[in-house]
């Protein structure tokens, strides 16, 4: 992990300084790491702190709700990130080990699909095509 990503991924923000920073609520901050989609430390004392990467991501739910998607379809969302951004390392580690030479044209089609299909959900349509 770099320097930047070390930084940006360490927790030291108590929950009235994320607020201010998100304009949300302590109620709401508390709902969604209920719901799992965001996950503070806690500190010794139990406390919740926050990164800077979790202060972008409560960002993006808030600006995700704007847009009208349900609590649920954001999980979905980032459920799917999870998933490609797995996949890419996985494929990444093989590339680089040898293992394998490149993505084959299905390992591409298979890749676009699951896209086409991420972004169709977030907007409601279950059906692209």
């Amino acid at each position: 992990m770099s320097e930047k990503e070390l930084r940006r991924s360490r927790a030291i923000l108590p929950i009235g300084v994320v607020m201010e920073l998100t304009d949300l609520t302590a109620r709401q901050i508390r709902y969604y790491e209920e719901k799992d989609l965001v996950m503070p430390l806690r500190s010794t004392t139990n406390r919740r702190l926050f990164s800077l990467n979790d202060i972008d991501r409560l960002l993006e739910i808030k600006d995700f709700l704007e847009d009208g998607l349900s609590i649920e379809a954001i999980k979905r969302h980032y459920h799917q990130e999870k998933i490609s951004k797995q996949s890419f390392m996985t494929s990444s580690k093989q590339v680089s080990d040898g293992s394998s030479k490149a993505l084959t044209d299905e390992d591409v089609r298979r890749i676009f699909y699951n896209e086409i299909m991420q972004i169709s959900r977030l907007s409601g349509n279950e059906r692209p095509f």
